[in-house]
């Protein structure tokens, strides 16, 4: 005020708010705490608005700062007390400031929140309906501070006093400085109106940044928040940088004068003693003392939790083996149930059991995964069925402990039946003790570069430029050159200020999303924990916590997952026993068979669970996996973790005996002997860095969230010094701690532990088994859970032909909605295309055409007397040349059903078909005669099959097309089996595939095909960027390039790209303009399309 030094020095900073206040906060809460622990500040108040969501950011950094300072003898930061609060705003009643003083008090918080969000509704869920008459309900264990306007009114005056005599807890008037020249005025009016009010003057940091250099960023968010412009926004914006965290010296000189204000704020602070710690956590007690409940549910009666727990696992002992329980598996159980029951486990066990026990009872596939669920114990529970005999599971990573983990056990079902689970989950323990865990939507570099460009006001051409440079895997890069072609200076300040303020915005908190399938389940009620909001989704709810936040606090969490191999295999097992007479599930498919192991060694693997990308099918060849165990491996191998820490080549060289294989010591033998002294597994990086570099069980855990959080917060980094100094002080090499560490990066952006290694293992033998023995029970299976995996129907089916399947197509007297399996007479099943393929036909159309078509339709007008759809319907059917077995190709088909809705129009709908008289029907028949057409052409007749079903079984578009490649030099793809390493070729084919994996270094992995085969494309980064849109943009692609060969892996180097799509045209003819009712010429959609327009070869791209 007046520039002199209070005598005062603040201890406490209240009102801070983080980017959990959407679009508002202008910093992480992070950098709030590390920054007030800088300045000395020893409580922090943060108050988001209408949120609680940053205050475990906020907790967990003021821990991380206290870790640091015991291990670092030069640290001397204190770690600020977090005095955990929200911000609200009233319908009439302005702003106010709620803080906890205790455990009451937050939760009695959150369950007025909480009843706030759920009330609002969905679409209000961000900013609730609350009035002055609602803090009636909150508990006397809260403070509450009035937060006048700018320009103070009588109005706030009049709404304060309603607050404090309505509110049960202590009512404060709040201060905040402006720095518009009015501030000393402003706080003598407030502190004087609260004394006349009997109202305490309390001192507010109104904090929206930690440093002045982040007022543009706010700026920026106050702009999207608004939807306008930055040249627009006006008084919306700051008028300074103010709004920034101050030290305690900046503080005590800016408040003097208004000490006692300063005073208030300590004083506040030292009477909220709440800290996250104190949430008492309860796992729901399953009560066997009641026996009508527990005999329903088939829990024996009069048990612990333990005990219930130990018989269940004793009685699936026995169902899993009939013969008697192995030796091994008896003490894998009796070491696992005496570390349950001693960490006090059991109920979450059960859980999982009761959740997975409902699934199997309504016949829903499922597979645990995880630590804890690839044990003895979850075999028994047949949560999982990964047989530790056959798996040898790792006791440390069952429960750790040393760590103080929880158990860790994801349980993935039928992609199209998890919503039975998640009902049962909500019906089983109600909506007030379940809830879905939040996932916090984020700004990636993408969508932070639009939203900053929108705010600049840049027009929608600039903005798609700018989007458009981003590539996926280099999400903090712009390329320039692209940016300049498309007429963007990248000289102009106002650019540059963009790309800087979209970097501080990546990473940013959005909007709170549903997680996609972690529940917490709480014995009391969920809301006394955290604040609940509707979620998105109907009929659900979700926490203002993530994954990781639970994590922090140590809450368990249950995943429950959807996985589409699952729908697939469930699908499968169905169709063998309905058609071989054989009854499979994932524990009974025949063991460690030799054909299946060869199959997958040539890497044939398309289809096959994990094993199914590029990098996977060429390491297939190269691991030759011989067991279960290899499994596991290859399932692991292909990950950042083990790439980044130049693991894999080792490892390669190790198992084909080219390198001996030796430890680093006898200390790390243990940990590295399963793996050929090569780590490779998520559990092997962090045992290192407890055996080799000595960290502590504090330590490990800080780490394994380091890892966990890698994406968000990029803290692994921390750990580097120390453990590259423990292990070199252990002995090691600098090398090998490096490459150690590396791999611990690698496994923050993606890595995999070996228990889910292990749970995947078991699916991806199980497709593989399927895939080798019967293709046409696999291939079934895998058309009726798409979408899902790497490849398009279209491949799919190829490849099934491959195999020796017979390919039926589609029939509207014999296809099902589905794909399914007919009988044949080579002793397999055929397999009959569905009329899901076709698209723009609904399944209830669908479903009405076949449980109306009984032994057969034998005309149009049959179709339509007995199944009432709609003639478009029967439209994109008879284009997708569905009804042969009527005698009709489809421009005959498709020409009769356009009459068809005219005469429905002509003798209106619903009557024009419904007399049955012989006569009629007969008069409409002969008018429908067919009349001579133009036959369609081949390559018409494929591109229509593509155009409206994705594929075809006429021919391969390309193999149309091999006289114009031939003309034109172009080489086929199967001329690469013949070629010699080192040869160049020129290659053209469909691409089918793009991926550009984020551990390649700019590298993009291309697959191309032809009738013939699929080759794998290799473009090295600087082809990538000079080809770029030829590289995103064609569908047809012509390769320049070289055969690169390494045993039996073949690749092919990319040197020059060139866009092929013009070939495409060939493929179409210009549709006729003569024919009756000029059906061609007229219609807006008719059945060939302009040239070209309709043959959109698509390719999965992971890009």
């Amino acid at each position: 005020m007046t520039g002199k030094v209070s005598q005062y020095l603040p201890q406490s900073l209240l009102g801070c708010q983080t980017n959990f206040s959407f679009l508002q906060g202008a910093s992480h809460p992070e950098e709030v705490m590390q920054t007030a622990a800088v300045y000395g500040w020893q409580a922090i108040g943060i108050a988001d608005l209408f949120s609680v969501g940053g205050l475990v950011r906020a907790w967990s950094a003021a821990r991380d700062i206290g870790y640091e300072n015991a291990s670092n003898d030069k640290q001397n930061l204190a770690p600020p007390r977090l005095i955990s609060g929200a911000r609200i705003s009233l319908r009439d009643g302005g702003d106010v400031m709620i803080f906890v003083r205790s455990l009451d008090g937050y939760e009695s918080l959150c369950q007025w929140l909480s009843a706030a969000m759920m009330r609002s509704g969905h679409h209000q869920r961000e900013t609730p309906d609350l009035y002055i008459s609602d803090l009636s309900r909150l508990s006397a264990e809260t403070c509450l501070i009035t937060i006048p306007p700018i320009a103070i009114d009588t109005a706030w005056q009049e709404q304060a006093r309603a607050i404090a005599q309505i509110a049960k807890g202590r009512v404060y008037a709040g201060g905040y400085l402006m720095r518009d020249g009015c501030d000393e005025e402003r706080l003598y009016q407030l502190k004087h109106q609260a004394e006349a009010d009997t109202l305490e003057f309390i001192a507010l940091g109104e904090v929206l940044y930690h440093d002045p250099a982040r007022r543009p960023l706010a700026d920026v968010l106050q702009c999207i928040r608004q939807k306008t412009t930055l040249a627009e926004a006006g008084r919306a914006i700051s008028a300074n940088a103010e709004r920034h965290l101050l030290s305690r010296e900046e503080m005590a000189r800016r408040w003097h004068g208004f000490e006692a204000a300063l005073q208030a704020a300590d004083a506040l602070a030292d009477s909220c003693e709440f800290c996250l710690e104190h949430i008492s956590y309860a796992y729901p007690e399953h009560d066997n003392s009641r026996p009508s409940k527990a005999i329903s549910e088939g829990r024996r009666t009069g048990r612990t939790a333990f005990e219930e727990l130990a018989w269940q696992t004793e009685k699936g002992s026995h169902k899993r083996y009939p013969d008697g329980v192995p030796e091994k598996v008896k003490a894998y159980l009796e070491r696992e149930l005496v570390l349950v029951k001693k960490l006090n486990y059991a109920p979450f066990f059960l859980t999982v059991f009761e959740i997975v026990r409902f699934a199997r009872s309504r016949n829903i596939l499922c597979q645990g995964r995880g630590s804890a669920a690839n044990s003895a114990i979850c075999y028994c529970l047949f949560i999982t069925s990964v047989d530790p005999e056959r798996s040898e599971p790792l006791f440390e990573r069952f429960i750790s402990e040393a760590r103080d983990e929880p158990p860790d056990i994801d349980v993935d079902f039928e992609h199209n039946r998890r919503e039975e689970v998640i009902q049962y989950i909500y019906h089983r323990y109600g909506r007030h003790r379940a809830g879905l865990v939040s996932a916090v939507i984020t700004y990636r570099w993408r969508s932070a570069l639009v939203e900053t460009a929108k705010a600049f006001g840049l027009s929608r051409d600039v903005q798609r430029a700018l989007s458009a440079q981003v590539w996926r895997g280099n999400e903090n890069g712009i390329d320039y050159k692209s940016l300049q072609a498309a007429g963007v200076d990248r000289q102009d300040p106002s650019l540059k200020q963009i790309l800087l303020l979209a970097r501080q915005l990546y990473g940013f908190p959005r909007h709170l999303s549903q997680h996609s399938g972690g529940f917490v389940i709480v014995r009391d009620r969920l809301d006394k924990i955290c604040v609940i909001r509707p979620a998105a989704m109907q009929g659900r709810s979700i926490i203002e916590w993530d994954k990781d936040d639970i994590d922090a606090l140590g809450l368990l969490k249950i995943d429950v997952l959807a996985l589409g191999m699952l729908s697939c295999l469930a699908g499968a097992f169905q169709l063998m026993q309905q058609h071989y007479y054989r009854r499979l599930s994932l524990a009974s498919i025949p063991p460690e068979d030799k054909q299946t192991y060869d199959m997958l060694c040539r890497g044939e693997s398309v289809g096959v669970f994990q094993v199914e990308s590029r990098a996977q099918m060429a390491m297939l060849p190269r691991l030759q996996p011989r067991s279960f165990h290899d499994l596991v491996i290859q399932v692991a191998i292909v990950r950042p973790g083990p790439i980044q820490g130049d693991m894999v080549h080792p490892y390669l060289r190790r198992r084909a005996g080219l390198e001996h294989v030796s430890y680093p010591s006898e200390a790390l033998r243990a940990v590295l002997e399963r793996t050929l002294g090569v780590p490779l597994f998520q559990e092997q990086a962090m045992k290192i860095a407890i055996v080799g570099a000595g960290f502590s069980g504090a330590d490990a855990d800080r780490l394994r969230r380091a890892m966990a959080t890698f994406r968000k917060n990029g803290d692994i980094h921390k750990f580097h010094d120390k453990m590259i100094n423990g292990m070199v002080a252990r002995g090691y090499s600098a090398e090998f701690a490096t490459a150690c560490f590396r791999q611990i990066e690698g496994f923050g952006t993606y890595g995999f532990p070996e228990s889910h290694a292990a749970s995947f293992a078991l699916l991806v033998y199980a497709s593989a088994w399927l895939k080798c023995h019967y293709p046409e029970v696999f291939t079934c299976a895998l058309l009726n859970a798409q979408p899902m995996g790497f490849y398009r129907p279209a491949q799919l089916i190829a490849d099934a032909k491959r195999s020796g399947v017979e390919v039926r197509a589609i029939d509207i007297n014999a296809s099902e909605w589905d794909a399914s399996l007919e009988p044949s007479t080579h002793g397999r099943h055929a397999l009959r295309l569905g009329l899901r393929l076709i698209k723009g036909l609904r399944e209830a159309e669908a479903a009405r055409i076949i449980a109306c078509r009984g032994s057969g339709y034998d005309s149009l007008v049959a179709i339509v007397r007995r199944a009432d759809v709609p003639v478009k319907a029967l439209e994109v059917i008879a284009a997708a040349d569905g009804l042969q077995s009527l005698g009709l190709d489809s421009r005959q088909a498709y020409w009769q059903i356009r009459k068809m809705g005219r005469m429905k129009q002509r003798d209106l709908p619903l009557f024009a078909f419904a007399d049955n008289t012989s006569d009629k029907v007969s008069a409409i028949e002969e008018e429908l005669a067919p009349a001579p057409l133009p036959k369609l052409e081949a390559g018409e007749a494929v591109a229509q099959d593509y155009a409206l079903t994705g594929l075809s079984l006429k021919a391969h578009p390309l193999e149309l097309l091999a006289p114009a490649f031939t003309r034109d030099r172009w080489q086929s793809c199967s001329v690469i089996t013949t070629a010699q390493n080192g040869q160049r070729l020129r290659l053209i084919g469909l691409v089918t595939s793009r991926q550009r994996p984020g551990t390649a270094n700019g590298t993009m992995f291309l697959t191309i095909e032809d009738s013939e085969l699929s080759v794998n494309i290799i473009v090295w980064p600087h082809i990538a960027e000079r080809d770029r849109a030829t590289l995103l943009g064609a569908h047809v692609l012509g390769i320049y390039g070289r055969v690169q060969k390494q045993g039996i892996v073949t690749h092919f180097i990319a040197d020059a790209l060139h866009a092929c799509d013009h070939y495409l045209g060939l493929l179409q003819a210009e549709p006729p303009s003569q024919g009756p009712d000029k059906l061609a010429a007229n219609s807006s959609d008719t059945l060939s399309a302009k040239k070209g327009a309709e043959m959109r070869l698509k390719s999965r791209d992971f890009r």
